[in-house]
């Protein structure tokens, strides 16, 4: 049995932008199948490689797999469907497998316009994928599919989804691959070392409307951190890493196993090896301000706060739960226990204008982080936020999804107007650091980081993939005229997933309305029991006039 793992080639100019990132989710897969007896797994990135189409396809035939399995988030959902429809031509027998966040949750979707993908893995892929590759393995595919929780895939013209499958409640129990990735690809330029990106926790408490994180994992666990850190030292002495990101949506949640994490990585001695950075919430900070020193101790150099908005109205309606003035406070918290901050904004809004533009960068260089992201307003095809925007969502070319297309057209701009505001910003903002305060502020680690992160900014400039700026023709404001986003207009929403939209839309307005239904009952009962007690006990009159007294 050997099964083929393929990352699909795709760029957007985006977090790329400061280095090559190992693909985790090939080495938790691999984990997973050789700790099930699959001992033959290949791996091949094509895309920090670059693969072409014909590369690619050779390598395939190469390889002669049973099984090909590709992920996707949803800007590079076109692009794994590709890499399926070359498989189909290079090894028809294959079995056919996408997974990831947007098959998950849009399969009817990815079924309906890539009818040759054999099966899509819905959840967490481990242990699905396992049941997969054994049920193919022992010749009992594609007879008992439907016995297999998590899946989906087409039988005639009907799109079946089976039983979701529950989440993996043992997370010490995977043990991830790292050898199948080649790891002299993988660099963080700011630093020039070798990256990686291990998980200690799956999941978030929050549900905001913008994001899928608490949708696809569900519930939040979390992960032995003695454990977390023995994966680390691996990484370090094995494959020489120097830098790591904690891939967890927001690791300081659980403080008690965050503060574990630390501890030990200090006590192995393991800060003087490797550094790291996580995202968190500016409300986490706040919390445990009086930690900071410690977590910098134990390597901790790159925060990436989700501020998301200068103004309180974004926040809201993000439900983001947090106030401006908390984003600014624990940028200052950061800056003095010597950690690097890198502060997120979200632009593009309906209701952005010039004016709320300026204002993220004024309220940018008065909060004075290290570095500073201005993110398109960018809603997930899966989540709550789109589903409330309805007509606003002009776009369903879901390859743009990435962040720096501009998906949503504010009602005051326009989007090559958008896009040129938020250069301006960037333009100003880092060409002023560059100037005043990455080569005078600091000396050592804290020089060579920030110096580091501007060649990266620089090198991305240059060669014109930030924010896919050659992609689309934008040169300066000069340009505005001419820039060209290349959305595909043909593609629309399927209508077996519409349908489904529908059905979940319908059965949540039933189900509030029963929650109403039941509400008003329950007062009117509460009133009906009121009156009762006045009347029986309380002094009331009865038919006739004549007072209980």
């Amino acid at each position: 049995m050997h099964v083929v793992l393929v990352h699909p080639n795709y760029h957007s100019g985006g977090a790329e932008i400061a280095g090559n990132w190992p693909p985790a989710w090939a080495a938790y897969l691999a984990g997973g199948l050789k700790s099930a007896g699959f001992d033959k797994v290949t791996f091949i990135d094509a895309m920090t490689d670059d693969l072409s189409d014909e590369v690619l396809e050779q390598k395939l035939r190469d390889a002669n797999p049973d099984v090909i399995g590709v992920t996707s988030i949803t800007p590079s959902i076109y692009k794994a469907e590709n890499v399926l429809k070359i498989a189909e031509r290079a090894i028809p027998k294959a079995v056919r497998v996408l997974g990831g966040v947007h098959a998950t949750f849009m399969f009817k979707q990815v079924l309906s316009e890539a009818p040759w993908i054999d099966v899509i893995v819905r959840g967490e892929g481990e242990e699905i994928f396992v049941n997969l590759v054994r049920a193919v393995d022992e010749g009992r595919w594609p007879a008992d599919r439907a016995g297999i929780k998590g899946l989906a895939y087409r039988e005639g013209t009907e799109i079946v989804a089976t039983q979701a499958a529950p989440t993996i409640k043992d997370l010490d129990g995977i043990m991830p691959d790292w050898d199948i990735l080649t790891w002299s690809k993988y660099i963080y330029v700011p630093l020039g070392v070798r990256v990686a990106i291990p998980n200690m926790a799956r999941g978030c408490p929050f549900t905001c409307s913008f994001c899928s994180q608490w949708k696809f994992w569900r519930d939040y666990r979390v992960r032995d951190p003695k454990k977390v850190v023995d994966e680390i030292e691996k990484l370090v002495n094995d494959h020489n890493v120097g830098f790591f990101i904690l891939a967890d949506e927001e690791p300081t949640i659980n403080k008690k196993k965050f503060t574990e994490f630390c501890e030990e990585l200090i006590a192995r001695g393991l800060p003087d090896k490797v550094k790291w950075g996580i995202n968190t919430r500016v409300t986490d900070i706040y919390r445990d301000r009086d930690d900071l020193k410690m977590w910098r101790k134990a390597g901790l150099v790159h925060v990436s706060l989700g501020t998301e908005a200068a103004a309180q109205l974004k926040l809201d309606r993000f439900n983001k739960e947090t106030k401006v003035a908390q984003n600014k406070e624990a940028i200052r918290l950061l800056r003095e226990a010597d950690i690097f901050t890198e502060a997120q904004f979200i632009v593009g809004l309906d209701n952005e204008t010039p004016e709320t533009l300026e204002e993220t960068y004024r309220m940018a260089w008065d909060w004075q982080p290290d570095l500073a992201n201005w993110s398109m307003y960018t809603p997930w095809p899966f989540t709550p936020l789109f589903q409330e925007l309805g007509d606003k969502v002009e776009v369903f070319d879901f390859s743009k999804y990435n962040f720096v297309t501009p998906i949503m057209k504010p009602d005051a701009m326009d989007r090559a107007e958008l896009l040129d505001r938020v250069m301006n910003n960037y333009r100003r903002f880092y060409m002023k650091k560059a100037l005043f305060h990455y080569p005078w502020r600091g000396t050592g680690f804290r020089r060579r980081y920030l110096l580091g992160c501007l060649k990266a900014f620089l090198r991305a400039g240059v060669q014109r993939t930030f924010y896919d700026l050659g992609k689309v023709g934008y040169w300066g404001p000069q340009s505005k005229k001419n820039v060209d986003f290349h959305f595909d207009g043909s593609r629309e929403i399927a209508p077996a997933q519409m349908e489904d939209w529908v059905a979940i839309s319908e059965r949540k307005m039933k189900a509030r309305e029963r929650k109403e239904a039941v509400k008003a009952q329950l007062a009117k009962d509460k009133a009906g029991e009121t009156e009762t007690v006045l009347a029986c006990g309380g002094g009331g009159q009865m038919d006739d006039g004549a007072s209980l007294h």
